[in-house]
């Protein structure tokens, strides 16, 4: 079986959501012929919470190698964990291609910084490597809250330098789908004959479904017991959804009729993972005065399986998109594992629109330019009226898992195992 070297510098217990890329794969690699072993930094050294319950879904015979970083405490030089961890990942992962037959070494990024040791170990070792796109390293020249000489200022400027060099001679370029890279091989024409490319989405795990279900835990931020029809969106609130946002909130205020009973639940949409008080949806919400009768916001993240019991225990998951064109939200795949009907609000470009129409397991409004994200507040409350009577006919057992199993994790995994034997 051929060996699989995966940089994950967070990885369960971190609760950060792009653990999640490679703990779904690493759960299904094995069937397609590749041994993963996952690299991290261990978990003291990380500044999220931890979430223990997290480390029952990583399989419990997976490898994983751990190596120390930079700390934060006392003082805090550095905050990224890629640049904190990456001296002591790169001794490892030369420790470990020397001691045994490793085959490939693959990179999920973000932290972009850790894409750099894939061009270093194959300058040293000609070892191949590929880089996951979960975000795309270069943004765009500028953005509208950017102040120059900011840290987000150097932040675009160092992409645009180092990115350049980590694909440089990348085999493998995979992305959550084809948008999130794109403009790499655009920026990069060479990796167009060099390097395989791959879109494969997070996909649905249906084994993490039925955790919850073993944990027998109640949701917490709602007891489901008034007569209210509740959506729960669980997740982080993107820069460039706030536009969307803003619409729908408009569209609830003109027309309160219809939204009569109806709550908007979001979790984990704060200004940082652990403040309390760090509300994004409010002030908007207060803005339009739909705070109070129709919007409910937990700012802080919570743990990913109490995610999914509050998913399980509303009426409804709504799914908010970016007016990016290419952002893929995974919550779509947990709405429709969690057998409740979604509502979503895509950009039509979005992969994420196609898994809920195919499947019919909800409805979408989709949007396409300025003009497309201004329609959203005309175009909102019918919308929802429909959406109300779909899900009061709404049946499970209507959606059609042949067509979502396209979209399972493990579906996924094979598509990845592929792109690793093309590469070799």
């Amino acid at each position: 079986m051929k060996k699989v070297l995966i940089v994950a510098p967070h990885f369960p217990p971190s609760n950060l959501a792009a653990v999640h890329r490679t703990r779904l794969f690493v759960r299904h690699l094995e069937e397609f012929g590749w041994e993963p072993i996952v690299l991290t930094v261990h978990h003291d050294y990380y500044e999220e919470d931890l979430d223990w319950k997290l480390t029952k879904l990583v399989p419990v015979d997976l490898r994983i190698e751990q190596v120390p970083a930079l700390p934060t405490e006392p003082v805090r030089i550095v905050g990224n964990i890629g640049i904190r961890g990456f001296v002591p990942m790169l001794r490892r992962i030369l420790q470990l291609e020397q001691q045994e037959e490793i085959d490939f070494l693959y990179i999920p990024i973000p932290p972009h910084f850790s894409a750099l040791l894939g061009r270093i170990v194959n300058e040293l070792r000609g070892l191949p490597y590929g880089i996951d796109y979960i975000d795309p390293w270069v943004q765009p020249q500028w953005h509208a809250d950017e102040k120059l000489l900011n840290k987000h200022w150097w932040a675009r400027k160092l992409a645009d330098v180092l990115e350049p060099i980590a694909v440089r001679k990348a085999s493998l370029i995979t992305g959550v789908a084809e948008g999130y890279f794109e403009d790499v091989l655009e920026r990069n024409p060479h990796l167009q004959e060099q390097a395989v490319t791959a879109a494969m989405p997070y996909g649905g795990e249906e084994a993490d479904h039925r955790a919850v279900a073993e944990m027998d835990v109640e949701p917490y931020l709602f007891d489901g017991a008034d007569e209210t029809f509740r959506l729960v969106y669980a997740g982080a609130l993107l820069p460039k959804a706030r536009q969307p946002l803003e619409c729908i909130l408009r569209a609830i205020s003109a027309e309160p009729e219809t939204f009569e009973n109806v709550r908007f639940q979001f979790i984990g949409t704060g200004t940082s993972p652990d403040d309390p008080e760090g509300y994004q949806i409010r002030p908007v919400a207060e803005k339009y005065g739909v705070w109070e009768p129709h919007i409910d916001e937990h700012p802080p993240r919570i743990p990913y399986l109490d995610a999914l019991v509050h998913q399980e225990a509303a009426d409804a998951v709504f799914v908010l998109g970016s007016t990016e064109p290419h952002y893929t939200p995974s919550k779509v795949y947990q709405g429709v594992l969690a057998e409740k009907p979604i509502l979503a609000v895509l950009h039509q470009a979005s992969t994420a629109g196609a898994v809920v129409q195919e499947t019919g397991a909800g409805q979408v409004l989709d949007f396409d330019g300025p003009e497309g994200v201004r329609r959203i507040a005309n175009a909102f409350a019918e919308t929802f009226a429909q959406f109300r009577t779909f899900a009061s006919d709404f049946d499970s057992q209507q959606v059609d898992r042949t067509r979502f199993e396209q979209y399972s994790a493990r579906n996924v995994t094979a598509t990845l195992a592929n792109a690793l034997d093309q590469s070799l």
